[in-house]
């Protein structure tokens, strides 16, 4: 398969057989996972991952434009930069996972926060993504996807320490 023209599945099917089943797509062009170890319990990175309206104060260029409830099936919209998201929440599993997918430009998306707490009181924070679409891997290869992550994780654990 020449993942350059991959599309991936449709959006429905990625919501529903991916992204609430805890899995990104492995066969999408871009793909990406990046994990930081944080010195606080489960909990307290939850608190700051689960509050999108939050994120703007701590995540580099993350700004909430629309949110109801953090909940499965529940959509809202932000933006990464300049550029506007549409997302759905697939899973919400307090102290455990965050996951969503998301459209932008017409390339779709799953973006999954895994948190695993250590016997020592830290978290495991893990970030996975896949990003299916056209010529994906030639805009927005997995290098940016991965540098965006790592970013964005060590802006997690400097929230988190505060």
């Amino acid at each position: 398969m020449n993942k350059m023209f991959y599309r991936g599945p449709s959006l429905l099917a990625l919501h529903a057989d991916y992204a609430t089943r805890s899995r990104i797509d492995e066969a999408s062009p871009v793909t990406s996972s990046s994990t930081v170890i944080v010195e606080a319990p489960a909990s307290r990175v939850w608190a700051v991952i689960a509050d999108p309206r939050g994120w703007a104060r701590w995540a580099p260029g993350h700004e909430i434009l629309e949110l109801g409830e953090v909940e499965p099936g529940a959509p809202f919209t932000w933006r990464l930069g300049r550029t506007k998201i549409r997302s759905t929440f697939a899973v919400v599993a307090p102290e455990r996972e965050l996951t969503w997918t998301g459209v932008v430009f017409g390339y779709r998306a799953v973006d999954q926060h895994l948190l695993e707490p250590l016997a020592d009181g830290r978290t495991k924070v893990t970030i996975r993504e896949s990003l299916s679409g056209p010529f994906a891997s030639v805009l927005y290869g997995p290098a940016k996807l991965r540098a965006g992550h790592d970013a964005y994780l060590a802006a997690l654990k400097a929230e988190v320490a505060r």
